[in-house]
């Protein structure tokens, strides 16, 4: 059986900053991820990154992945791309396959950064080609450079929702609407405002009914919630659209976690069940580290810095890194994420009229 001092789980945002993180102290790292290349959502991610020069401010996802990625190849960190971690085992053994081949790896660490799934919604015609999630239209235009429709309607308006409404504007296709159930729009302020700037209307305290069509989607009828969440009667409108989008969240992968016999818990702020740790990233399996969308759904700057957070207490526990050297390192973290947290989150969109389009805002 191949050893490993460290197994990172996850060559998203969160498991490249860990790998590097543990490599920078000297540790022998292996990263694996199901997907043919490595990167995660960062590769789908054309916009410019905001915030501080420690979460990469003014570059783009890409390119940040790019950086990332060179770094782990300088470190020696071992990639193993389209592998799956079929399961983790007694004495943090991790099972793994790769094209019909199945072998198993003692770590001594193990980071779980796995990610996240995105949420559904079933209603009439949700199975009709056209319907998709965000992360879906993201991989047709900017991997594939194919737009997965001409005209879109988004469902959901927290930062993804916004982001892609905005990336399907940028090669020529329209956007007829975003729609929310809520009363306030769920995303950063400056997302909204780019849309809201191209005509494209937010209908708040709206829901979608049902799509039709024959071979792929053709209309969508979206109308308005009551008081009560319920469809207010007359309030109903059609929308000639061919792709309909559904951002309505996303879910914590925990199943590695839960083969690992760490205890979870329910926080629907982080979208449901997440494995419960401590400001180490360190859940209850002693040596098993969580970050990111795993950890609960936030940022991919938040990501991140969860990553180094568990690379660099995945290090110390090694011996790689002394308590004093890994509790400045450790803090010199917690500061900009504590920042992160605390930042200008949740900006909302005020519904004035009744569910209609809403161009006043409001940071209430």
């Amino acid at each position: 059986m191949r050893r490993a001092e460290l197994v990172v789980i996850g060559a998203g945002p969160a498991g490249l900053r860990a790998a590097i993180e543990a490599g920078e102290a000297g540790v022998e790292v292996l990263l694996v991820d199901e997907h043919e290349r490595a990167g995660g959502q960062l590769f789908k991610q054309i916009h410019k990154f905001f915030g501080s020069q420690e979460h990469f401010a003014g570059k783009r996802g890409f390119d940040i992945g790019e950086e990332l990625l060179a770094r782990c190849c300088e470190l020696g960190v071992v990639i193993r791309l389209s592998t799956v971690a079929y399961g983790i085992f007694p004495d943090k053994v991790v099972g793994l396959a790769c094209q019909g081949h199945v072998e198993h790896v003692q770590a001594e660490r193990l980071v779980l950064a796995a990610g996240a799934q995105e949420k559904g919604v079933a209603f009439p015609g949700w199975t009709l080609p056209g319907v998709m999630g965000p992360g879906a239209a993201q991989t047709l235009l900017h991997i594939h450079r194919v737009l997965p429709g001409r005209r879109a309607l988004m469902v959901g308006s927290g930062n993804v929702g916004l982001i892609v409404a905005y990336q399907l504007l940028q090669p020529g296709a329209e956007v007829a609407a975003v729609v929310e159930a809520r009363n306030n729009i769920g995303g950063y302020l400056i997302h909204a405002e780019k849309l809201t700037r191209q005509g494209v209307p937010i209908y708040l305290r709206h829901t979608v009914l049902r799509a039709e069509g024959e071979a792929g989607i053709e209309r969508a009828i979206i109308g308005e919630l009551d008081d009560a969440g319920e469809p207010a009667p007359g309030r109903e409108r059609a929308l000639d659209v061919d792709c309909l989008c559904l951002a309505v969240g996303l879910s914590p992968l925990t199943e590695l976690a839960e083969m690992a016999g760490c205890q979870l818990a329910y926080v629907p702020e982080l979208g449901g069940h997440v494995p419960v740790h401590d400001d180490n990233m360190e859940t209850t399996v002693p040596g098993i580290y969580v970050a990111g969308d795993l950890a609960g759904i936030e940022e991919a700057s938040m990501a991140m810095d969860e990553g180094r957070l568990a690379g660099v207490a995945a290090a110390e526990s090694l011996r790689r890194l002394g308590p004093d050297e890994a509790k400045a390192h450790k803090e010199a973290i917690r500061a900009p994420l504590r920042e992160l947290r605390l930042g200008p989150s949740a900006n909302q969109v005020a519904s004035g009229d009744g569910g209609e389009p809403s161009h006043g805002y409001s940071t209430r």
